[in-house]
């Protein structure tokens, strides 16, 4: 989507800069800094969908907190898997959000962005499958744990897109980890597909209703999806979309969509 030069503020589009999968270790301080630097230029807020560490640690941690600290436009973000392995997930959300990163698990923030009123809603989301060739919530306490797991994530992302509905907000982005369509995995074997999202996550959206939805995880996946109501969905996993972030324009008015 092109914008004309100088718009009204009523009229600006909101850029939205995002990725995923940057899996930082603690030999990888300073290597997206440069690139996250530039954001004031060209992007409005920055999402990050998860596997932002190796293994979970807190150290780890504090090596993505040096990377967006202070950076000019708001950070708003999701652990994923990875974010999790060690057990330490408390204190890695306590390490980012020191560094002024608004972490969402099955909550909603908003942003006073480009005069527009933006919310994102956040929840890690989980595995499952999707429409056709998904686990149910049946049988042993195992597999009903699994499956109970995804439906609460996915009603806690429904009740935040919901409260940012309430308030108001000109544009909703969905923000997960594990994807809500099977289109953005394109390209991932059809075996590990229901490890890689949960078509819940995609219903959550729908019946709540979001402007963009963005994932990651999928790291062979592709970049564009969309869900059955029509919800763009984007894979911004940084294998897929192979560079520091992917930037889209998102419009009030829904004119245009998010173009890269």
């Amino acid at each position: 989507m092109s914008v004309a030069t100088g718009p009204s503020a009523a009229d600006a589009a909101v850029r939205v800069a995002a990725v995923g999968d940057i899996h930082l270790g603690e030999d990888c301080e300073g290597l997206l800094r440069t690139a996250f630097a530039g954001l004031p230029d060209c992007a409005d807020l920055l999402l990050l969908a998860g596997d932002l560490t190796r293994h979970g640690t807190a150290v780890e941690a504090e090596v993505v907190a040096g990377e967006v600290r202070g950076l000019g436009v708001p950070v708003v973000a999701v652990l994923g898997n990875h974010d999790y392995h060690s057990g330490e997930e408390a204190e890695v959300t306590r390490v980012l959000r020191d560094a002024g990163v608004a972490v969402l698990e099955g909550e909603a923030v908003v942003l006073s962005v480009a005069g527009h009123k933006v919310g994102v809603a956040g929840a890690k989301g989980f595995c499952g499958g999707f429409v056709g060739r998904s686990a149910g919530e049946f049988g042993e306490p195992e597999m009903k744990a699994f499956v109970r797991t995804t439906r609460l994530s996915a009603e806690r992302l429904t009740a935040a897109l919901g409260d940012l509905a309430v308030g108001g907000c000109a544009l909703r982005i969905a923000l997960t980890h594990f994807s809500p369509v099977p289109d953005t995995l394109a390209g991932e074997p059809l075996e590990i597909y229901p490890f890689l999202g949960s078509y819940l996550l995609a219903e959550a959206i729908d019946s709540a209703g979001a402007d963009l939805s963005v994932h990651g995880h999928a790291h062979l996946g592709t970049e564009h999806g969309m869900t059955a109501g029509g919800v763009r969905v984007r894979n911004v996993a940084q294998p897929v979309i192979g560079r520091a972030f992917a930037l889209y324009h998102l419009h009030p008015d829904g004119h245009g969509g998010p173009g890269t």
